[in-house]
């Protein structure tokens, strides 16, 4: 799920990323809203209420959404820069380094919430954003592209022209590419909104407020941890197949 690039990557991959990573990113963004009445996981609302001030000429209350912006492409700039720093590193899995800083970061501002009052909620919205980048770079890398999960705006663009498509394919190949599609992109759709509700209930009707993105930061790593054990798994596997295989040929 965390390892693969590319071609290499199955269906069954980018699904996995994207439910885990989708979910996050609903709950980021509800959580922030909630908590911030801003929105924490892209920028595109922030470039209206921007363009708004520099139209009034408020252009010192303007600042801060650029510093907005700076926060989420200061953390897509991040996730590439060490994906390709640690490239090289055969015993290392630099995919999983991004999404363990997410992680970090989300646990260390509920941590923070719960210790001391929250004085600087602009420092927060530009940390959460600059976890978004992280994440929203890491994944458009490992998928070429495929799998988006912090924003919905251009996946509804992306569901609506695949089920057009369908009307008009006649191989059964590219229907069923199609198909495949769809169901990804539906699958990151759900998964957000799956994670939104899930912090709506939790940030309110349990009263958890910003601790709940300690719950995204438990997702990341429980999927880091699972993405470990599994390859590991399948690595045993192998190795077993590999080890009977040679001891038949032996024998004959």
């Amino acid at each position: 799920m965390f390892r693969h690039q590319g071609k290499k990557r199955t269906l069954q991959h980018n699904l996995r990323i994207a439910t885990v990573l989708s979910f996050v990113a609903g709950l980021v963004n509800v959580t922030g809203y909630l908590a911030f009445t801003q929105l924490t996981t892209n920028v595109t609302g922030h470039f209206a209420l921007f363009i708004t001030d520099v139209y009034r000429f408020d252009f010192w209350k303007g600042t801060i959404y650029f510093l907005y912006f700076f926060a989420f492409l200061l953390g897509s700039f991040s996730s590439g820069f060490l994906i390709e720093k640690f490239r090289e590193n055969k015993r290392l899995n630099v995919f999983a380094i991004p999404i363990s800083i997410e992680a970090l970061i989300l646990f260390a501002i509920g941590l923070i919430s719960f210790s001391t009052a929250v004085h600087y909620p602009n420092v927060i919205v530009c940390t959460l954003l600059f976890a978004m980048g992280l994440q929203n770079a890491f994944v458009t890398k490992i998928s070429n592209a495929v799998v988006r999960t912090t924003h919905l705006t251009g996946l509804f663009t992306d569901l609506g022209i695949d089920i057009s498509q369908l009307f008009f394919v006649k191989h059964r190949e590219q229907r069923h590419l199609l198909i495949k599609n769809i169901k990804l992109r539906l699958n990151i759709i759900l998964s957000f909104f799956a994670g939104g509700v899930i912090a709506g209930i939790l940030y309110s009707s349990i009263g958890l407020k910003l601790y709940t993105l300690m719950i995204g930061a438990l997702v990341l790593v429980i999927s880091l941890f699972y993405d470990d054990v599994h390859l590991k798994v399948i690595k045993a596997k192998r190795s077993h197949r590999h080890k009977r295989k040679s001891s038949t040929l032996h024998k004959l």
